[in-house]
């Protein structure tokens, strides 16, 4: 049997928590870009210097809070199919709509998945990779199904492309680049590539 944690390590884990936490709600309110370590202190009732007792960095933090971000994403993007009996290029037009309406109403998390700094030389958590392979392995599965004969390498490079294809459709569209599309037009766009990406070669 395991041994209870000491005080020290709940004292640790709760401080952990509350981090990650006022984290999260400070990037969804106001963007990667407002988290600042004197402020998230405060928030978080402890000392600067407590912060790295923790975390190694505020990098470490806002992973924790983009490991929670992927998790509500993975969700809905799941959900979104639930009780259908969807073609698997339908499946992925679905998806891919969920993936907008997700970014749509929750745009500053969202972003903070992918405005994080991190080059090639840091050491990314595997949690971190499970959570993106988690997201990767919904698009897989349909696509598997469209094209029954190609090897695994193919279907994980086709899925990163047509990850990177709807990303950038949705990227644009919400940030009105693309002369203020709407939602619904942004869906169209996206059921339209999808629908000629994912046709028999």
């Amino acid at each position: 049997m395991a041994s209870a944690p000491s005080k020290t390590e709940t004292r640790r884990d709760d401080l952990r928590t509350r981090l990650i936490d006022h984290a999260e709600a400070v990037i969804a309110a106001q963007g990667l870009a407002a988290l600042k370590a004197r402020d998230l202190a405060k928030l978080a009732g402890c000392s600067v210097g407590a912060i790295y007792n923790v975390f190694t960095d505020l990098n470490a933090v806002t992973m924790a809070v983009n490991g929670r971000t992927f998790q509500r994403l993975g969700a809905a993007v799941s959900a979104s199919m639930a009780g259908q009996d969807l073609t698997p290029r339908d499946c992925l037009i679905t998806m891919s709509h969920a993936y907008l309406h997700f970014a749509a109403s929750n745009t500053k998390a969202w972003r903070a998945l992918f405005d994080l700094e991190m080059s090639i030389e840091t050491q990314v958590p595997a949690w971190y990779l499970a959570e993106l392979a988690a997201l990767f392995a919904l698009i897989s599965a349909p696509l598997a199904r469209i094209f029954p004969d190609w090897p695994a390498a193919r279907i994980d490079l086709m899925t990163r492309a047509l990850f990177s294809s709807v990303h950038g459709i949705v990227l644009l569209g919400l940030e009105k680049r693309i002369s203020g599309v709407p939602v619904d037009k942004i869906e169209q766009m996206i059921a339209v590539v999808l629908a000629n990406i994912t046709a028999d070669p």
